[in-house]
């Protein structure tokens, strides 16, 4: 239920209709689109929002359907239905396009058994009865005329209405040419007259040839004859004319006693027709809208994410700009949202999304919001926006508000959705707002939903301490004086009024003269209000700063234990290696010595025998002797730089200097990175470095050269994706937090499809828009888990 009966215009509906209706191929897809209501039925919404999505679908992702012909072939099945009558030849060919166009459907769907439930059901059970049109294809030609051979009289009568034509021609032409060679006739060739060929005679020449005259020029100096030799010729042609036409009549009579028995059958495949240029509408207006399929709930509850005023997003299209999205969610917990702010700054452009969005889902429209988005069903909904002021009804403005505030306290209950804009207004603050709180107090305890927009202070206090009613205010940038037209629920709005006017340019004693008359109480009010938003900004860009470093702590921190589990295996291999080579270092020793004891002996400890076998045993010693590493002194910022290649001074672990922080260094080892001191680090010269140290690093590139933003403007959507999908794993190799991919805005396809793309990957936490001063939705960034 709507009230009142102008809400569907109040909140832009009607025009929404309309720009559907321009989407129609036929009258009758036209005439359903005025037919579209609000409904309360839950399964019958799910299923028109369903059939729009399959229809979106097909013209987004699936081959073309074939839609070719829509005609009104309900009223020629009518006419049909009548003894006695016939259907014209254009009559047939309209009713042979259209059945056309219906088996060609069906045949469609019929490849895809499944693929789209909904529009299947649309002609389930429906029969292809193609003897139908094989009957009309014997008589109707593909250009929609009788075929000359549709009958044998019919191919005698034609075959002889050519014969006289030519006997005729040949015999006028030959009178012409004998007239002409006598100097009978004017200027000019042979001419019709009253659909007979004629031949121009001089007016002093017509006695001088037998035949009718049919006419004569303005001047009386020439006269059209047709010969008599020709008048005879021409009777019969007529004659057989009339025969034509006759036969022609029998033919078609016959055709359409053979129709009449399918009448049922045609009055089904024009419903068919008519449904599906319905639903194609649908999708192609959400299409233009960017419209999706939210969750639908059997509640009275809403959620709506990244939600866009229909109309205000295809006016602002058009001019390149685009749409500050809304957010907002009513529920059991939060019942009536009580919306406050400055003049001009989006509250009822606000309450306009939520109803015209509500209305459009439950008249089974596809809407502009994310597909995350939960709308319910409400059974009634009740609008209060504008001035209905009556003069037949004795009506002025803050009466006709107050009139339909009775039938909102009275009719609505927990299934209820109001809309109730400027609420209070129209009277004496000091009585209207009381009465307003009132009014509000009661659709509070009925458990009603909906949205009010208000600057009564007295509300916004009501708000704040009443469970079940939020206040949400309009956000304006109280430096530049600026609505920035996001809703934030959790706090009331100041209504700005002193800063606009002062910005305006209004006189500082006037402004000064109101301070003064303002109590001190509703000042104080309106400068924490003020103050509040402020510092809510503040806080806000306060988390969003901590967040993203707490998201570079927790990416540390899972590095470092991913290196300390590294070198911890590398450390078992590494001891292991050297227990190994100590092993046979001992056991070659024991054999060197005991071979040199041997010789010394054999040699009677001979001198020189004996020095020589001591500097074999030295020579030994030294191949197995570690050297010892001269600490460097620590690289300054001018000698270490990205890119370097350094050594660890405690271990033999190679990597390149990603970034320098104050006395640190972060080195890329492999895939993994770490940091350290600069006093712990030697810089190498690159080409010391092992060929296969380096070769880690090619798949990655340049670590230090590394940037994790990509710029795809103007790229077609395969090349896009591509060069994103490259750019993508080179960073999780790296281990950066973040990506941001710059796309531009235009028609919003390329980001879509972009956004759809990285769904699919686990890795990503989240997307979004860069900040509206420095490109909004032109930009994104892609945060990773």
């Amino acid at each position: 239920m709507l009230y009142p009966n102008n809400s569907a215009d109040k909140l832009g509906f009607t025009e929404v209709k309309e720009l559907i209706k321009e989407h129609c191929l036929s009258e009758m897809g036209q005439q359903m689109v005025d037919k579209i209501q609000v409904m309360n039925n839950y399964d019958q919404i799910r299923k028109f929002l369903y059939q729009a999505n399959e229809f979106k679908n097909i013209l987004v992702n699936d081959a073309a359907l074939p839609i070719h012909h829509f005609f009104d072939i309900k009223s020629l099945a009518n006419k049909a239905k009548i003894e006695g009558t016939f259907l014209s030849e254009e009559e047939f060919y309209q009713v042979q396009a259209s059945l056309t166009t219906v088996f060609a459907v069906i045949g469609y769907f019929n490849e895809r058994e499944g693929q789209y439930p909904n529009l299947e059901a649309l002609f389930e059970h429906l029969p292809i009865e193609k003897a139908i049109l094989k009957k009309i294809d014997l008589i109707i030609d593909p250009k929609g005329k009788i075929r000359p051979n549709a009958s044998r009289d019919l191919a005698e009568i034609t075959s002889g209405i050519a014969k006289a034509e030519q006997e005729a021609r040949k015999k006028i032409d030959q009178v012409f040419k004998s007239a002409a060679g006598n100097g009978w006739t004017a200027d000019g060739s042979l001419t019709i007259r009253d659909g007979r060929l004629c031949i121009p005679l001089l007016a002093e020449n017509k006695r001088k040839l037998k035949g009718f005259i049919h006419d004569e020029s303005a001047s009386g100096q020439t006269v059209y004859m047709e010969p008599e030799e020709v008048f005879t010729l021409n009777n019969r042609i007529r004659d057989l004319e009339f025969e034509r036409r006759r036969e022609i009549i029998k033919i078609l009579t016959a055709l359409t006693d053979e129709l009449r028995p399918y009448v049922p059958l045609l009055l089904s495949y024009h419903s068919l027709l008519t449904k599906l240029d319905f639903v194609r509408a649908k999708a192609l207006f959400a299409i233009d809208v960017e419209g999706e399929m939210p969750e639908v709930v059997n509640e009275a509850k809403l959620k709506l994410t990244n939600a866009r005023h229909p109309l205000l997003f295809l006016n602002f299209k058009k001019e390149q700009k685009t749409v500050v999205p809304l957010n907002v969610h009513i529920d059991e917990g939060t019942r009536i949202i009580v919306v406050s702010g400055p003049n001009a700054g989006g509250k009822s452009v606000c309450m306009k999304t939520v109803g015209l969005l509500q209305m459009m889902v439950q008249a089974g429209l596809l809407i502009p919001a994310a597909e995350s988005s939960i709308v319910g069903v409400f059974k009634q909904l009740f609008v209060d926006i504008g001035d209905d002021q009556s003069i037949e009804s004795d009506l002025s403005t803050y009466s006709a508000h107050l009139s339909k505030m009775k039938n909102f306290v009275e009719q609505a209950n927990g299934k209820t959705l109001i809309l109730i804009d400027e609420f209070g207004t129209g009277t004496d603050p000091q009585f209207g707002g009381p009465i307003a709180e009132a009014v509000l107090e009661t659709l509070n305890h009925k458990k009603v939903k909906g949205m009010v927009t208000t600057h009564y202070s007295n509300l916004k206090i009501f708000a704040s301490h009443t469970e079940g009613i939020e206040n949400a205010s309009m956000l304006f940038n109280n430096v530049e004086m600026k609505p920035l037209y996001m809703l934030e629920v959790g706090k009331p709005g100041s209504s700005y009024a002193f800063e606009i006017a002062q910005k305006i340019g209004l006189p500082q004693n006037v402004l000064n003269l109101a301070k003064n008359k303002v109590s001190a109480g509703q000042k104080k009010v309106d400068t924490l209000l003020v103050d509040l938003e402020r510092e809510k900004k503040e806080i806000f860009d306060t988390k969003l700063k901590l967040d993203k470093q707490q998201r570079q702590v927790n990416t540390l921190l899972a590095e470092n234990e991913t290196l300390k589990s590294y070198l911890e295996e590398n450390k078992k291999a590494l001891i292991r290696d050297a227990k190994d080579q100590a092993k046979n270092i001992i056991l070659n020793a024991n054999k060197l010595v005991e071979n040199t004891i041997s010789e010394i002996k054999s040699s009677n400890a001979d001198k020189e025998k004996t020095r020589s076998l001591r500097e074999n045993l030295n020579v030994e010693l030294q191949k197995n002797t570690v050297k010892p590493i001269v600490a460097k002194p620590a690289a300054t910022d001018e000698e270490l730089k990205p890119g370097d290649w350094v050594k660890l001074i405690d271990s033999e672990t190679t990597g390149q200097v990603i970034e320098l922080i104050k006395d640190n260094v972060v080195i890329a080892i492999g895939d993994l990175r770490t940091v350290a001191k600069k006093k712990r680090v030697v810089k190498v010269a690159k080409s010391t470095v092992p060929k296969e140290i380096r070769k880690s690093f090619n798949h990655t590139g340049d670590v230090a050269s590394f940037s994790p933003e990509i710029d795809v403007r103007g790229m077609r959507t395969e090349d896009a994706l591509s060069n994103i999908e490259r750019l993508f794993d080179r960073a999780l190799m790296m281990g950066f937090g973040n990506l941001k991919i710059i796309h531009g805005k235009g028609d919003g396809i390329l980001r879509k499809m972009i956004r759809q793309y990285l769904k699919k990957y686990d890795q990503v936490d989240r997307m979004e828009d860069e900040h509206l001063d420095r490109g909004g939705d032109g930009i994104t960034y892609v945060y990773f888990k």
